[in-house]
């Protein structure tokens, strides 16, 4: 989708009454928990239809594939993802109060969005080779360079140990970070603050400088 037509996709969504524009989001919802279950290439219009309740025409009265229903899932949660992250970067925070801010962010968005963000862990690499998915590849190099970045940082100004392989870091703390989407479920006994505080704990204790 072009961003002349996400556009217009918009503004037709803002125009449908209130009523409409939740459907369209229960519908988005629902076809990103089929999506994260039962995978992209195994899930049908048919199936999400299914389990919103709806006969499959209807559905199209919303959503013009399950590609566009898919894309408009995966671009909400990186936008609000990079809403969070790009305040925490513009913060001008040291290295260690913003890796503790960048994770945080990131267990408040499994929080909000836990669906896309396994959608996003499992399909990523498959989806990036379709052009209206090359949104994924961006926003996989963003991450890479903010969070690098923090961890290059942090060696520089003696806080992270200098014998750190810091893309070594990185991967492993991306990876342990959104492979929490598929156990945490909104609501549970720990906040996505208190989980971050824990991993947290963990990590820090393992990457700075020894006193």
């Amino acid at each position: 989708m072009t961003a002349a037509e996400r556009a217009t996709s918009a503004a037709r969504s803002a125009e449908r009454p209130a009523p409409a524009r939740d459907r369209r989001r229960e519908i988005l919802d629902t076809a990103a928990e089929v999506f994260a279950e039962q995978g992209y290439n195994a899930t049908t219009v048919r199936k999400i239809a299914d389990h919103a309740g709806l006969l499959a025409g209807s559905l199209y009265y919303h959503f013009d594939s399950k590609e566009s229903m898919l894309e408009e899932i995966l671009r909400t949660f990186l936008d609000e993802l990079w809403g969070g992250y790009d305040t925490v970067l513009a913060a001008g925070l040291g290295p260690r109060p913003t890796l503790e801010a960048l994770v945080t962010e990131s267990f408040r968005e499994i929080d909000r969005h836990r669906a896309a963000v396994a959608i996003f862990q499992k399909e990523s690499r498959h989806l990036v080779a379709q052009d209206r998915f090359e949104f994924l590849a961006a926003s996989q190099r963003k991450f890479e360079t903010a969070w690098l970045s923090t961890l290059e940082r942090g060696v520089a100004d003696g806080v992270f140990r200098t014998d750190l392989d810091v893309r070594l870091t990185y991967r492993f703390v991306r990876d342990t970070v959104w492979v929490a989407a598929s156990w945490y479920r909104p609501g549970g006994q720990h906040s996505p603050e208190e989980i971050a505080r824990q991993y947290l704990s963990m990590v820090l204790d393992g990457i700075a400088v020894r006193i």
